[in-house]
């Protein structure tokens, strides 16, 4: 593979890396917030809701504005801004100003699906995306173990909110380096997203659908996976912390695996990236039911470090599958539709989570996730079996 290739590929994963850093403190996080303010579990999933609803809110407007002017720009901006949201909530001095800073947070990042998958498809030749996509998403789930470790591995020695402030300080070097390096695609004429012609393309909405319970499940499982080790298998939340960085290493053993088999594997690409994504959704309902068994801190860990490969591995393959059923000049737009679809899910999952474990037991919860995800395999089934009415996609043979 050439330098051009590993340029992109490096440039674009260091800067998932840094913005997953700032979004998923916010995860590792529950237990402090929980403490600090007195919360609920409920009240624990409100943080998640709002911090998702953030994301949601802007995610249609920045693939736009990311279609429009280019990635370079909405991502060195974008990372600036996620370095500030990370600071503010460290800041919060009240719950309903941790709220809002964690609002904030999620707005900002709602640059990065739409501006790295775009870095992707426009800068990383055909028979190569795939795998890309995988290395790229490594970053996410990357990221977000080294917050689990950061902030909850600190939090002991200083205080709660030195994790925060590393990483909102990270992210300013990566911005400013990402900025003078990265030399990929300028922006096109596209002004708004092409919202008619996505509804009408019945693959991409199927997929989107899929995204809901998706999106559900991930957000869910890496908000409340602390909580859950310690509240429920009797952990501390240092334990809770490897786990959940455990589940993320393991997620992305399954991005960097389902991208080289995306690539790999014989035969239409829409059929094959769509298997993928189905196999992933079966076994993470599985595992949701095995988690709600586990009962020793071993237990959990294996149990969530082999649910973290599926539930957390799925997403690089999910927008392969998203480029075998839209048009190259829609993908920033596409790709904000999907990553929609995948938050919309998180905002009022981890609430009603929180409110399971609350009013009811940790394995009913658990079980509401597992139900999602055979929902999800239904939609992706049907993903498979219809045809997209656009005559070149994205995903080239």
């Amino acid at each position: 593979m050439d330098l051009s290739y590993w340029r992109t590929v490096s440039l674009v994963t260091l800067w998932q890396v840094s913005a997953s850093i700032c979004y998923y403190t916010v995860f590792a996080a529950t237990p402090f917030f929980r403490d600090e303010f007195g919360l609920s579990g409920f009240e624990v999933g409100l943080i998640v809701t709002t911090l998702t609803l953030g994301y949601a809110v802007f995610l249609l407007p920045l693939g736009a504005i990311t279609d429009r002017f280019g990635e370079r720009r909405t991502l060195s901006l974008g990372l600036v801004g996620l370095a500030a949201g990370t600071f503010l909530v460290a800041g919060a001095p009240t719950y309903a100003l941790l709220l809002a800073a964690v609002f904030l947070l999620g707005s900002v990042y709602s640059t990065a699906m739409p501006g790295t998958n775009k870095a992707v498809y426009d800068s990383v030749s055909p028979g190569r995306q795939n795998m890309a996509m995988g290395i790229k998403q490594v970053g996410v789930t990357g990221g977000s173990g080294i917050s689990a470790l950061l902030v909850t591995g600190l939090a002991g020695v200083f205080f709660w909110q030195i994790g925060f402030l590393i990483a909102s300080g990270v992210a300013l070097v990566v911005a400013v380096g990402f900025y003078l390096l990265y030399s990929g695609e300028g922006g096109g004429t596209t002004t708004y997203p092409d919202l008619r012609g996505l509804a009408n393309n019945r693959p991409y909405v199927l997929l989107a659908a899929s995204g809901l319970f998706l999106g559900a499940a991930l957000f869910t499982t890496t908000g409340y996976t602390v909580l859950y080790v310690e509240e429920s298998i009797g952990a501390s939340v240092a334990f809770g912390g490897v786990v959940l960085a455990s589940v993320q290493l393991f997620g992305s053993g399954g991005r960097l695996l389902g991208g080289w088999l995306s690539d790999r594997l014989p035969g239409d690409p829409r059929t094959r990236i769509g298997g993928i994504l189905l196999v992933q959704t079966l076994a993470s309902a599985v595992l949701f039911i095995v988690v709600a068994a586990t009962s020793t801190p071993a237990g959990a860990g294996i149990a969530f470090a082999a649910l973290g490969f599926f539930v957390l591995g799925f997403t690089g393959v999910y927008y392969s599958c998203m480029a075998t059923v839209v048009a190259p000049d829609e993908m920033g737009s596409a790709t904000a539709g999907c990553q929609l679809a995948l938050t919309s899910g998180a905002l009022v999952a981890p609430p009603a989570f929180g409110y399971l474990a609350d009013v009811a037991t940790y394995r009913a919860s658990w079980s509401l996730l597992a139900g999602g995800c055979v929902v999800a395999a239904v939609l992706v089934v049907a993903v498979i079996r219809s045809d997209p009415p656009v005559g070149e996609t994205a995903m080239a043979e």
